[in-house]
């Protein structure tokens, strides 16, 4: 699928994703102005939008209103972008680049950079704590709030950032690259799939196969990560082409090599849509997103 498939996809879902991202965010006018210009600066600069596109995904799968999916939807993205932030600081990954722009250290300096990061998280957790249209049902709000933290924090998200510091220079084995992978990129697209069935009242059949999916797809991501970093290019991929290889960082072409990659990846998107068996056509975002993700290009 190429990437103005999965454009014209999930068109509707970004268009509206980024008007409530835009609602949420402070100002850059607001006080203090230079943090809250730097935030703006992160979240607003575009991307993707898998882990938000997700959430939306998912809900309309499971005939939720988009309304109930888009404080989740935002909260999950907010805590994606304080992520990219902070990986890109000298200390992690250090990095001039990111969506084709200079990073957050780069364009304002490195202690704004990591206040922006903490700002976002926050904001995150106030996002799902107190938007107004969200789910009624506060039991199910307290379990997004748990599945965010879970999956944003060390055993999780920041576990695998931890994970793969340590890794550089070492030969990992196979089970250990994927475990540092359902950590670092997994556990945030498990978490976006889980806040939008949570949003949508899904039973425990549903959640798990729609786990599974999430998981699949998971790895599939970070595989296609690594896969660019070999032969894709800086100006499509919006960051440094081959940077992974020049830290030393252990990768799935490094370890199985690219045909091999791309064989793993490819039977992990069949996995993932097998696990979407038995939902209808109000599933084909889902469907679609799986077979974008083996196929882009950046």
């Amino acid at each position: 699928m190429k990437n103005n498939t999965y454009t014209s996809l999930t068109q509707e879902h970004r268009t509206r994703f980024e008007r409530v991202l835009e609602h949420w965010l402070p100002t850059a006018s607001t006080h203090p102005a230079r943090l809250h210009d730097a935030m703006r600066y992160s979240a607003l600069a575009g991307g993707k939008r898998i882990r938000p596109v997700l959430v939306y995904a998912v809900g309309a799968a499971l005939h939720c209103p988009a309304e109930r999916l888009d404080g989740p939807a935002c909260a999950v993205e907010l805590i994606h972008a304080y992520s990219l932030v902070h990986d890109d600081l000298p200390a992690m990954d250090d990095d001039d680049l990111r969506r084709g722009r200079p990073t957050c250290h780069k364009a304002y300096d490195e202690a704004t950079a990591i206040l922006v990061g903490d700002a976002l998280q926050s904001l995150a957790f106030y996002v799902l704590a107190h938007d107004p249209q969200g789910t009624p049902d506060s039991q199910a709000r307290l379990r997004m709030i748990e599945t965010l933290a879970l999956a944003s924090g060390s055993r999780g998200m920041v576990g695998g950032q931890a994970i793969d510091l340590g890794a550089v220079g070492q030969q990992l084995d196979l089970p250990q690259l994927e475990d540092m992978h359902i950590h670092k990129t997994g556990a945030l697209i498990r978490a976006s799939v889980r806040l939008g069935a949570l949003a949508a009242g899904a039973d425990a059949a549903t959640q798990d196969k729609l786990d599974r999916y999430a998981k699949c797809i998971g790895l599939a991501f970070q595989i296609q990560d690594d896969i660019l970093d070999v032969e894709g290019d800086t100006e499509a991929l919006g960051k440094t082409q081959g940077a992974d290889a020049e830290r030393g960082k252990p990768t799935y072409p490094a370890l199985l090599g690219l045909d091999e990659a791309k064989l793993r990846a490819q039977r992990l998107t069949d996995d993932a849509l097998q696990s979407l068996e038995g939902l209808g056509p109000e599933a084909d975002t889902l469907r679609g997103i799986a077979h974008y993700i083996i196929n882009r290009d950046h």
